[in-house]
């Protein structure tokens, strides 16, 4: 249902002549942002790909240790209600702290790299709250 207007999305118009296009394969980062760019280049150290994992495999093995501690239910309890705790409504436009989350892994009393560097208001994500909701709704 586009009631004849015009899209919101916006494409970048540039003449291929001044050689703006693809950079032996990567895409320019003046016109498709930084993210498009680092996604094709992969890793750089080889301590990077370890360090992404880090938190999934503490998580496996911390629960596995609470199974042969406590007995499956602990493990199953707890992971419904991390589950529960990523599924609390907000609009898609504000940022979720997930402060219930970090409490139930035990990340709260921890200060990491994403404490400080990842804070929402230096992120380049905002955009349009009425455009975000209804590309999450499907309407664009």
């Amino acid at each position: 249902m586009s009631f004849g207007y015009s899209t919101v999305k916006a494409v970048p118009d540039f003449n291929d002549e001044f050689g703006m296009g693809d950079n032996y394969g990567i895409k320019s980062p003046m016109l498709q942002g930084l993210g498009a760019t680092r996604k094709q280049l992969g890793f750089n150290h080889p301590l990077e790909a370890s360090e992404k994992v880090f938190h999934k495999n503490k998580q496996h093995m911390e629960m596995t240790m609470l199974r042969n501690a406590q007995g499956l239910h602990a493990p199953m309890r707890l992971a419904m209600e991390i589950k529960a705790s990523e599924k609390i409504g907000r609009l898609p436009f504000l940022p979720s702290s997930m402060a219930l989350r970090d409490s139930l892994l035990g990340r709260d009393i921890e200060i990491s790299f994403d404490d400080i560097l990842n804070t929402s208001e230096f992120r380049e994500q905002m955009g349009q709250p009425h455009a975000v909701v209804e590309k999450s709704l499907g309407i664009l």
